[in-house]
C-alpha cells in the first residue's frame, strides 16, 4: 500500500519564514507516518511507539526553537503562543501515555492532531512572520539545508 499524505504540504501552510517552513514540514512528515503506519497499514506497536516518539521530541524542539526566536526578538505575542504550544505538548504526552496503556492510535487523535497543526500554523505562527522579518529574520536562507534540519538529521542517526 503506497504512503498517503494525511497533510498535503501546501503553500497555504507557510508562515513565509523558510526555516521554520522546513520546520513544520518535518512535523506534517511524522504525522503523516504515523497515520499511514497506524491506521492505514496497522503497524506493529513498536515502529508506532517509534513514531510517536520522534514526533513528540521533534515538537519540543520545535517549540524551542520558536519559543528562542520569541525571547531574542521580544516577541511580544510569546505567552499567548507558548500557552497554546504546553496545550499541545500536554495533549500529545497523554496520547502517548494512553498508548502504552493499549490505547490504539485512531482516527479521533489523527484529526486532533491534523486539526492542531494546520491551525496553529495558519493562525498563531503567521501572526510572528511580519514582526520577525521586521526586526531582521531572513525569509529565506542562503545555505542549501536549514540548520535545524542538519541537526535533526545528525541526532537522529
Amino acid at each position: 500500500m503506497a504512503d498517503k499524505d494525511y497533510i498535503p504540504w501546501s503553500e497555504d501552510l507557510s508562515v513565509g519564514l523558510e526555516e521554520i517552513d522546513e520546520q513544520h514540514k518535518i512535523l506534517i512528515n511524522l504525522i503523516n507516518r504515523l497515520f499511514n503506519e497506524a491506521i492505514l497499514k496497522r503497524a506493529d506497536k513498536a515502529l508506532i511507539s517509534d513514531i510517536l516518539d520522534e514526533l513528540i521530541q521533534y515538537t519540543i524542539v520545535h517549540f524551542a526553537v520558536e519559543e528562542s526566536l520569541f525571547r531574542i526578538f521580544d516577541y511580544p505575542d510569546s505567552e499567548a503562543h507558548q500557552e497554546h504550544h504546553n496545550q499541545l505538548k500536554n495533549e500529545v504526552v497523554n496520547f502517548r501515555k494512553k498508548f502504552q496503556d493499549d490505547t490504539p492510535i485512531d482516527i479521533e487523535l489523527m484529526s486532533f492532531l491534523k486539526k492542531w497543526i494546520t491551525l496553529h500554523i495558519m493562525k498563531d505562527d503567521r501572526k510572528y512572520t511580519p514582526f520577525f522579518l521586521e526586526k531582521g529574520f531572513k525569509a529565506k536562507w542562503t545555505k542549501q539545508q536549514s540548520w535545524m534540519g542538519k541537526i535533526w538529521s545528525s541526532f537522529k542517526g
